[in-house]
């Protein structure tokens, strides 16, 4: 469901290294991911599903009921091109946990509630609360400029960091380019670990050494080198890399352990499963239906014959430092949720902050600063963000005032197909 971001003028055709980068770094070129917004499209028909179903929790009330959660997740898995599928929901009733598929095709294993996974862009709204706390205590402004704390970085061919503020990197409002969609840097990212060597320098210099979509706020345009330059504000600003300072700032003070911010290590902490993406050229984006002939028998389709019928390439081990404060986290659905509905409940920023946050005026309406708006059929309008990365789709969601949250997953970057997602959303959050 992430949308292709869009601006002032229309992207030309990506080569076959931009796509690379963005199989790495992103949902589309360019973006680590998007704002999504089902729209008001019916639910798709009910689909069926192939693959075993891991036990949800139980749900002691509410208005959606443990089912409607377990039924929506077997659709992400059967509709879409993931192995699995999970999703954590929680409001006032309590938590519930439901997945699907598999988490490791050689093993059979199922995902688990603990397992941490690379969550991309996410890492955004951690990245925006920490510079809105940092406004908020008056050791910058919004509307300071890039060059004020990082002077002469962002200069040549049109770029020029004493025009472009700080709040036009949060809403993406700059115009740089991304750094995502140069095919230099995916030439250099194309391949296993090890590392890229890719700083967060050099990349805003891949970004610079490209004219600029439009002026500083003339336009809207979803780009990874914004939220790049904003991790080297925050650590100018505090002595500290942007990690450390959200690990002292949010993660500790949320006891959010599951989460963390790698750097160039390129294995998962345990506990976890693994990461799919699809073998260039494979004509399958999915596992096998119930009724092909791979399926293993009565008993369902085996492990080892779903990761040979579907093209899938194990990419479990990934340097994401090029992703950096663009999308580099690493974190649990448990976790997520609970920032995000901290986050919106007013836990970590005060309502001034909380407003700007939630502002898409700069946007039309798509972006906010670290958050979006989803928008469902029912009326009901959602506040999170997705990400997206070599392996992984994640999105969390949350009710304006942080009391309802949905943090979902799957395994591949392939993501989910976009009438699974909405019923996934209507169904937990439309009331019936």
């Amino acid at each position: 469901m992430p949308i292709r971001a869009r601006g002032r003028k229309r992207p030309g055709r990506a080569t076959a290294g931009a796509l690379a980068l963005a199989a790495l770094l992103g949902a589309a070129v360019p973006g680590c991911g998007a704002p999504a917004d089902p729209g008001a499209a019916a639910p798709a028909p009910r689909a069926a599903h192939p693959r075993g179903v891991a036990a949800a929790a139980r749900h002691p009330g509410g208005g959606n009921t443990e089912a409607d959660l377990r039924a929506a997740v077997r659709r992400l898995v059967a509709q879409g091109g993931a192995p699995g599928a999970a999703a954590l929901a929680r409001d006032g009733a309590g938590t519930r946990f439901a997945s699907a598929g598999f988490a490791d095709l050689r093993t059979g294993r199922r995902i688990h509630k603990s397992d941490r996974f690379r969550a991309g862009s996410v890492t955004k709204t951690f990245v925006a609360t920490v510079v809105l706390q940092l406004a908020g205590e008056r050791r910058l402004a919004l509307d300071d400029t890039v060059d004020t704390y990082l002077p002469g970085l962002v200069r040549g061919h049109g770029n020029d960091g004493r025009k472009i503020t700080l709040r036009q990197l949060l809403t993406h409002t700059s115009g740089l380019f991304d750094f995502a969609a140069d095919q230099r840097v995916a030439r250099r990212l194309v391949g296993p670990p090890p590392g890229s060597g890719l700083t967060p320098r050099r990349l805003v210099g891949t970004a610079v050494a490209h004219r600029p979509w439009f002026a500083p706020g003339a336009g809207w345009r979803y780009s990874n080198t914004n939220y790049v330059l904003l991790g080297l504000v925050v650590e100018r600003v505090t002595g500290r890399p942007y990690a450390i300072e959200t690990e002292r700032r949010v993660l500790g003070p949320l006891a959010l352990r599951g989460t963390s911010f790698p750097g160039t290590r390129v294995t998962l902490p345990a506990p976890h499963g693994r990461a799919y993406t699809v073998r260039p050229g494979s004509p399958r984006t999915g596992g096998p239906r119930a009724s092909s002939p791979r399926a293993g028998g009565p008993n369902g389709p085996r492990p080892a014959d779903l990761r040979d019928a579907t093209g899938l390439r194990d990419v479990t081990d990934l340097d994401p430092s090029a992703a950096g404060a663009a999308g580099e986290a690493i974190s649990t659905l448990d976790d997520l949720a609970r920032f995000y509905g901290t986050l919106l409940r007013g836990g970590l920023l005060p309502p001034a902050a909380l407003r700007r946050m939630r502002d898409t005026t700069a946007s039309d309406g798509r972006y906010g600063m670290g958050l979006f708006p989803v928008r469902l059929s029912c009326g009901v309008t959602l506040w999170g963000h997705n990400g997206r990365i070599k392996g992984s789709y994640v999105q969390v969601v949350a009710t304006p005032g942080g009391r309802h949250v949905l943090a979902y997953r799957l395994n591949s970057d392939a993501g989910p197909a976009p009438s699974a997602e909405r019923r996934l959303l209507t169904a937990e959050f439309c009331r019936r």
